[in-house]
């Protein structure tokens, strides 16, 4: 244990000092390119702040409006027959949009029912296999000019599925449902 933590402290500084000595030894001004790449950085970062502002609205007026409510409780009576909790919906609901909203959720979850719960493990699980698809999307996408998105959404999408349908499948077989 001890040597991997020695490991996970000195990764990160060796593999700068490393990139550093051998661009020098390449001859590659080396400051000036890390100056140059924090520029792009920066622009890339303001790029995106619109297509952040969006996305942040559009799960804002999503809960607020009540909506996300109206189909938990529109899908529970089927989730019940397949032995699915309620309570993860909103999480599988959210996760496609917002990792941090997702996060909060699931912490949430975790806080309400336990840890060792088996809605806090399904949590956990279905939030570990799968991603920030809308997210990913609109951001990236959107910083560098895509606009056909339309297969790259069809495919992120039917993978979060896959995802949530397997973490809830192979939770319910570990742990044994609700």
């Amino acid at each position: 244990m001890a040597v991997l933590t020695m490991v996970s402290i000195w990764i990160i500084p060796l593999l700068i000092g490393f990139v550093l000595i051998y661009g020098t030894l390449k001859k590659v001004p080396t400051y000036e390119a890390f100056v140059e790449g924090a520029k792009d950085g920066f622009g890339l970062a303001i790029s995106i702040i619109p297509y952040l502002v969006g996305m942040l609205v559009a799960i804002s007026v999503f809960r607020a409006s009540g909506a996300m409510e109206f189909i938990v409780d529109l899908l529970k009576p089927v989730l019940g027959i397949v032995g699915v909790p309620a309570e993860v919906v909103p999480l599988a609901m959210i996760r496609p949009i917002s990792g941090t909203g997702a996060l909060g959720m699931t912490t949430d979850l975790i806080a309400t029912f336990g840890p060792d719960s088996f809605i806090g493990k399904l949590a956990s699980v279905m939030q570990g296999s799968t991603d920030t698809t809308l997210y990913i999307l609109t951001v990236y996408f959107g910083a560098v000019g895509i606009k056909k998105m339309g297969d790259a959404l069809k495919v992120g999408l039917l993978s979060d599925l896959v995802g949530l349908i397997a973490a809830i499948v192979i939770c319910t077989i570990v742990f044994g449902g609700m």
